[in-house]
């Protein structure tokens, strides 16, 4: 297992779950350098918030489709916390799109979350190939249950996105074993209830479709990314934390 006390953390999509998980890794004494494209004030928040738990936390803008830009934000993540070996990477949008609306555009907007992915994956693999020990580096991206076989309406563009990121786990996972990098994700349902959606139809048309019927618990997440940080012999896997939403189908109407 590997000690986590120390270890330098680029984590990206801090809002909300990701807020949650951020403080979860910094307990672990997990430093991180907190990636932010526009809200500052948000990610000044949550530096403060953690600042008392890791030794080392740093603030780092940038925007992942910047290729540019990805390479400032491994390269000041890695001078500021002193050590890379891991990302956790949550960001991603949710545009929904209804099939008369479907453009060029639409794919564009929910492919370059993927685009980010991969330039970041890429990137800070190279930094990570440069530590120490048989176990280099670890990955932990985000998908979506219904990301493999079981899509929904309306989100089309969002869930290829969200399947290339299942596909690049596995993908990364080959390219990356040989250097000692692991490479996982995470497969949420739906998980805390966004305010424009109200408390009775978020049980009613969302949570209710699953078995557990029950939102996916951000503190599951958090604890299993520890438990995947920890570990030297899992990767090319993409755990669904989504209260068994997968076992009902994609509930088409």
């Amino acid at each position: 297992m590997i000690t986590l006390r120390g270890k330098g953390a680029i984590i990206v999509g801090t809002k909300r779950v990701g807020e949650i998980i951020a403080q979860r890794l910094a307990s672990e004494g997990i430093n991180l350098a907190i990636v932010y494209r526009s809200s500052k004030q948000e990610a000044d928040r949550l530096n403060d918030s953690v600042k008392e738990l890791a030794k080392r936390t740093t603030l780092v803008q940038g925007d992942l489709t910047s290729e540019e830009d990805v390479t400032r934000i491994v390269e000041t993540a890695t001078d500021e916390l002193g050590d890379l070996s891991f990302v956790v990477n949550l960001a991603s949008g949710f545009p929904r799109n209804s099939f008369d609306t479907l453009d060029g555009a639409a794919w564009d907007r929910a492919m370059s979350f993927a685009k980010g992915s991969y330039l970041l994956n890429v990137s800070a693999a190279r930094h990570m190939m440069s530590n120490d020990g048989p176990t280099r580096g670890h990955i932990v991206q985000f998908s979506d249950w219904a990301a493999w076989d079981t899509p929904y309406k309306d989100y089309l563009p969002y869930l290829t996105a969200k399947a290339a990121i299942d596909f690049m786990t596995r993908g990364f996972a080959v390219e990356l074993a040989e250097h000692g990098i692991l490479v996982n994700a995470i497969a949420p349902g739906p998980t805390m209830r966004p305010p424009e959606i109200s408390e009775d139809s978020w049980q009613r048309d969302v949570l209710d479709k699953a078995p557990l019927k029950r939102e996916s618990s951000p503190h599951d997440m958090a604890e299993i990314i520890v438990s995947l940080l920890s570990s030297e012999t899992i990767t090319g896997q993409v755990i669904r934390v989504d209260s068994g939403r997968h076992l009902a189908g994609p509930g088409v109407e």
